[in-house]
């Protein structure tokens, strides 16, 4: 069918994904391929100490982003939407959004960013033998328990911002199980916040007379391929401003940016894995069984359909390396001669290729922000080299590429080294992976394993919450995900497909014996700043 008419006839599907730095929109037809897209930037907010969005921000990102699509639909097709197939929405998993009985904000969104959490994250991951990272929703409620903080008491709905989203446009207080997984426990048999945590936490909060008990606060967890609710004519009037959509539009559950990723990258299958890297940077394989002990480095969150996951995840990944991009950027300026940006960053990605294999004795440290991982809760982005080390464009790119994945590379190390854990495919996405070929030898080479980049891996989350709407609408009877993935969205699609290099594997080690090695310099730094 003709793609104008496919639009006007509601014959498509739409994702949405609200990311750290971008808000994008795709539209893509019933097999998933992307016909038009929009996007609006934003950035968080560091306010008294919390890394924030303000919620009018939100509205006004989503309803910037649908203009910005609508106006590629008028522009490619000279059409005009007022009807969907259907629709999903993700966003940035973790943190902290609670509301009280009016559905007002008792605090500002605290991000998943923030390391404010340590230790209720501590004394959770100890109650429940179960690792509780400080960015997980449900150590934000028990820290502002701990704190004493006032508003506690009138939690009347806790959620993530993709469950927020979705409630002020369905009504409907629910949560895709992926992102379910990143504010609780989840148990892997019910595919629901697990019982025995819940009574336990129940149990260590039962002194403070708050009305509620944690099921009473938390959304409903499904599964992809519900019906999470539909669009109602307040929902389409707030997302679209220009009041064409029409309400009664099926919305599938919300998810989290590593449950879209995961759709995206074809990766919910066991032995499957995916690197999603931006502006921060985790890993996730989904499990063949579960990990022999707590490992405080590493997260069990779970697939769009519920199956275990082994996730790694660093608050920093490619903001240092951008900030020293733009200052190459407002060198070249200075010097009047400006480079196009895409081509700068294409041109010292592939430099950095020529630099040694462990970077000529280079180290950086690209915490913006603190590192749980390698135990930091404040971070100060670091450059550091001996006079004697090879200090030249090629390995300073290089550095500060292996710096966007070294402490990824320590948590998944664990993974492979001390659970031989296996995976038989790898796939990279996000602004890493853009430059050909770069990111993608050098993902390769800190885990030791192939990494395949496929050609829709730009399109990102907003097209990974597409195929689960699409999923939804279109399934058959007792299809997995898995299955729809493999058979009717990904079938005979191309991928590039790199192998690390042997001599770039035992660089990447030097490199990573120098870093762990260097971490007292960076908590140093951080101290002393």
């Amino acid at each position: 069918m003709d793609n104008k008419l496919l639009i006007e006839e509601g014959k498509t599907i739409l994702g949405i994904e609200l990311g750290s730095t971008r808000i994008k929109a795709v539209l893509t037809d019933e097999s998933g391929r992307p016909l038009a897209s929009g996007g609006y930037e934003w950035e968080n907010q560091y306010v008294d100490g919390i890394w924030t969005y303000d919620l009018e921000e939100v509205w006004k990102g989503l309803q910037g982003c649908y203009q910005d699509l609508l106006e590629d639909v008028k522009k490619q097709y000279g059409a005009a939407i007022s009807r969907i197939g259907a629709i999903g929405f993700s966003a940035m998993m973790h943190g902290y959004l609670v509301f009280d009985k009016k559905e007002e904000l008792l605090v500002p969104f605290r991000t998943w960013r923030n390391t404010i959490t340590e230790e209720a994250a501590g004394k959770l991951t100890k109650e429940f033998n179960y690792n509780i990272p400080q960015r997980w929703s449900i150590a934000h409620l028990y820290q502002a328990i701990l704190n004493k903080e006032v508003h506690v008491k009138d939690v009347d709905f806790l959620t993530t911002l993709s469950g927020y989203v979705h409630y002020r446009l369905t009504g409907k207080k629910v949560l895709g199980v992926g992102d379910a997984s990143g504010m609780f426990p989840i148990d892997i048999k019910t595919g629901d916040f697990d019982q025995t945590m819940v009574d336990k936490f129940d149990a260590l909060v039962s002194g403070e007379g708050f009305s509620w008990k944690l099921r009473d606060i938390l959304p409903e967890v499904m599964s992809a391929g519900e019906d999470a609710g539909a669009l109602t004519p307040e929902g389409a009037a707030l997302l679209d401003i220009s009041g064409s959509l029409q309400a009664g539009i099926p919305v599938c559950p919300p998810e989290g940016d590593a449950g879209t990723g995961m759709a995206a990258t074809n990766s919910v299958g066991v032995r499957t894995g995916n690197i999603s890297a931006g502006t921060s940077v985790f890993a996730m394989i989904v499990l063949e069984k579960e990990l022999s002990k707590v490992y405080p480095e590493i997260d069990l969150v779970t697939t769009p359909d519920g199956a275990l996951v082994a996730m790694v995840h660093c608050n920093n990944c490619t903001s240092d390396l951008n900030a020293w991009v733009g200052l190459f950027d407002e060198f070249a300026k200075a010097i009047g001669t400006p480079v196009d940006k895409n081509t700068l960053f294409t041109m010292l990605f592939n430099k950095a290729l020529e630099g040694d294999a462990d970077c000529g004795g280079l180290i950086s440290y690209n915490y913006v922000s603190g590192e749980p991982v390698t135990g930091f809760e404040e971070g100060a982005p670091l450059f550091v080299r001996k006079a004697e080390d090879t200090f030249n464009l090629a390995n300073f790119m290089r550095t500060h590429l292996y710096s966007s994945l070294a402490a990824l590379k320590a948590g998944l190390d664990l993974l492979f080294k001390e659970e031989a854990v296996k995976v038989d495919e790898m796939f990279g996405h996000g602004g890493l992976f853009k430059t050909r070929g770069v990111g993608q030898s050098i993902a390769a080479a800190a885990i030791n394993s192939s990494v395949s980049v496929m050609e829709t891996a730009g399109e990102g989350g907003a097209w990974g919450i597409a195929l689960l709407a699409a999923y939804m609408k279109n399934k058959e009877d007792n299809e997995t995900l898995e299955a729809y993935l493999n058979n009717k969205i990904f079938a005979g699609q191309a991928g590039s497909k790199l192998e690390p290099k042997a001599e770039d594997v035992a660089g990447f080690e030097k490199f990573m014996k120098r870093y762990m090695a260097g971490l007292s310099i960076e908590h140093a730094a951080v101290d002393s700043l």
